[in-house]
């Protein structure tokens, strides 16, 4: 049990990892404007300081499906907190608490059952990177560049795919969708510590206007570690949230 809840613990943690937006046209910076535009637009975006969503997640693992609840928060310009319990009763245990920090600087992983460890490498640059409400509002000041790949399938729909490359951290490939221009998928190679190199896609669907931008509802992450499933049930912006909520 303690080796699956390991993996769960491991999946978890990506979870929180910044999900970039972009869209399409024919250079890499237009689609990025028509992303924006899509989101809601720069001037909307611009006025999201912090965010609270709170949802159900499900991890799946060799022994059943794990539910539970998810809460997440995030202070601009890059500080989150994702905070999941588990009910683990599936493989005889109890109520399993995930605990990830960043505070803009350093990070943690705080497990009820692991303990805690510090979040470090591919991991901690990749939550670096992850500006909020999204990366492309100031991604050139970052020093990131954004280069277009041609067009891809994602499910049934053409998308536009984006590598997305940092000054410093992991590349990520974004893929946007070629009529609503809304980001649809990332995915990012991250060298975790616990299991070496993961590939990680994320994809995003159902997404809703709050505050005149455009949230995800649902999100499937999966890999070759392990598979969870986000569904959002409310979404707050611009809420007050204490500095120390995002420390050790």
């Amino acid at each position: 049990m303690r080796t699956i809840l390991r993996r769960a613990f491991v999946a978890a943690l990506v979870v929180a990892c910044g999900t970039a937006g972009v869209a399409s046209a024919q250079t890499a910076d237009e689609i990025v404007e028509k992303t924006l535009t899509a989101l809601g637009g720069r001037e909307a975006l611009g006025k999201v300081t912090s965010r609270h969503v709170t949802g159900k997640v499900a991890v799946a693992t060799p022994g059943g499906d794990l539910p539970g609840t998810i809460e997440i928060f995030n202070q601009a310009p890059n500080k989150v907190r994702t905070l999941l319990n588990l009910d683990a009763s599936a493989l005889g245990g109890g109520t399993v608490t995930l605990d990830q920090r960043f505070d803009g600087t350093s990070g943690i992983a705080m497990s009820s059952m692991q303990g805690n460890q510090e979040i470090t490498g591919d991991q901690l640059a990749n939550m670096k990177n992850a500006d909020f409400p999204t990366p492309l509002l100031r991604y050139k000041e970052h020093g990131t560049t954004i280069a277009l790949a041609g067009k891809e399938k994602v499910g049934d729909h053409d998308a536009f795919a984006l590598t997305v490359t940092p000054k410093a951290g992991p590349a990520s490939r974004v893929f946007v969708d070629a009529d609503s221009y809304l980001p649809v998928r990332l995915i990012v190679t991250l060298d975790l510590p616990q299991v070496g190199r993961v590939e990680q896609t994320s994809d995003l669907t159902d997404y809703r206007v709050v505050d005149g931008v455009k949230v995800p509802f649902s999100i499937h992450n999966s890999s070759s570690v392990q598979t969870v499933n986000v569904t959002i049930t409310s979404v707050e912006h611009n809420v007050k949230l204490d500095p120390a909520m995002f420390g050790k």
